[in-house]
């Protein structure tokens, strides 16, 4: 059986997050594992360049032959099984090839993504001059994780958008940014050691921002990599420990250091704590089909809006800091720390619980059978 391929048919000449309709399409069909070709034969993915979509629309095309995807009633993509000349030329002129199967876009809202932990109706829009900035938030928007802190949820999806917008238009690559904020990350833990708290929460606020805009940029520009995945998640998994050390060695510099016997019991509940929890969750994954703890029942997904993660745990501090005990902050985090897991150990015992049951362990967001 031959390879599906992907066409693009048309040319189009506007440009989103800086990238060509002709380059975007070519990216998101590498990144799917179809060929790009030129070729009127063959199984083939042909796609309407007067169209900007959501990648999710191939995988849910390529399961669909001799079908046409088409929004407002116009063809956008067309999953043609032998020669496709005459359905290219259809679709050129926005009419629909003969013989195929329509296959309306509006009549399925019910996409579950799960990598990015959300339900969703990917994007499928007008590629137009003045449509470019609908489709840069449509395509943002769709990029943003469904499962988060509140702050990455809530406080900066907007800053971060524009942020993303810039580096797209001035050519920083997702990995140059993670590197601005590995820096920007740096500085912040020495800086907390210090006791110079406010300039270090400066620092650490845009490290966690651009935190925010690497993973966005990589999936909008279609540029994701197995070593930018690496880098970016391997600061997110180290960093947080060595925050919370600095910002103890710091509070001598405010007379409020911690007596030894307490500084390491506190320090021993958040770092301990921290890694137990992520062998909690990498247990859970591991125990159920990749699936992640938080997006298991309702009440997991608003639990990870506030579980002791470096977010959340910044809010107790910023609290506390505003007050002036940044001591109590630390002790704090380490109170959060150990409800916390306490919850997900409780979480992966019930999820065993149901399994031994033989009640289905599947995300609460999953389309149900």
């Amino acid at each position: 059986m031959s390879q599906l391929s992907v066409r693009l048919i048309g040319d189009n000449p506007t440009r989103i997050w800086s990238i060509s309709c002709a380059e975007r399409v070519h990216r998101i069909a590498k990144a799917a594992g179809f060929a790009v070709t030129d070729s009127n034969d063959g199984p083939t993915l042909l796609i309407n360049s007067a169209f900007a979509f959501d990648p999710q629309w191939l995988g849910f095309m390529k399961l669909r032959p001799n079908a046409v995807l088409t929004i407002d009633g116009v063809p956008a993509i067309a999953h043609i099984t032998g020669n496709n000349e005459e359905a290219a030329q259809a679709l050129l002129s926005s009419r629909m090839p003969a013989g195929l199967q329509p296959v309306a876009a509006e009549d399925h809202k019910g996409f579950y993504n799960k990598s990015l932990r959300k339900k969703e109706w990917p994007f499928l829009l007008p590629l137009t001059p003045a449509n470019v900035p609908a489709i840069e938030r449509a395509s943002y928007q769709a990029s943003y994780k469904g499962v988060t802190d509140l702050l990455t949820k809530y406080l900066w999806p907007e800053l971060a958008f524009h942020l993303t917008r810039l580096a797209a238009r001035i050519g920083l690559s997702p990995n140059m940014v993670t590197g601005i904020g590995a820096l920007c990350c740096i500085a912040a833990t020495f800086l907390f050691a210090q006791g110079l708290y406010w300039t270090g929460f400066l620092i650490g606020f845009l490290f966690m921002v651009l935190d925010t805009v690497d993973g966005k940029l990589a999936r909008c520009t279609i540029t994701s990599s197995k070593w930018g995945n690496i880098f970016d998640h391997g600061v997110d998994l180290i960093h947080p420990p060595f925050w919370w050390f600095a910002w103890g060695l710091g509070l001598q510099h405010w007379g409020l250091a911690l007596s030894p016997e307490i500084f390491w019991m506190v320090m021993g509940v958040i770092l301990g704590g921290y890694v137990l929890q992520r062998l909690i969750e990498g247990t859970f994954m591991r125990a159920f089909n990749g699936m992640h703890i938080h997006v298991w029942r309702r009440f997991d997904t608003r639990f990870r809006l506030i579980t002791a993660r470096r977010n959340p745990n910044m809010v107790i501090l910023f609290v506390a800091l505003l007050f002036g005990r940044p001591d109590l902050g630390l002790i704090g985090i380490a109170w959060w720390t150990g409800i916390s897991l306490l919850v997900h150990a409780v979480q992966l015992l019930q999820a065993h619980g149901a399994k031994r049951a033989g009640q289905p362990v599947v995300s609460w967001m999953e389309p149900q059978a």
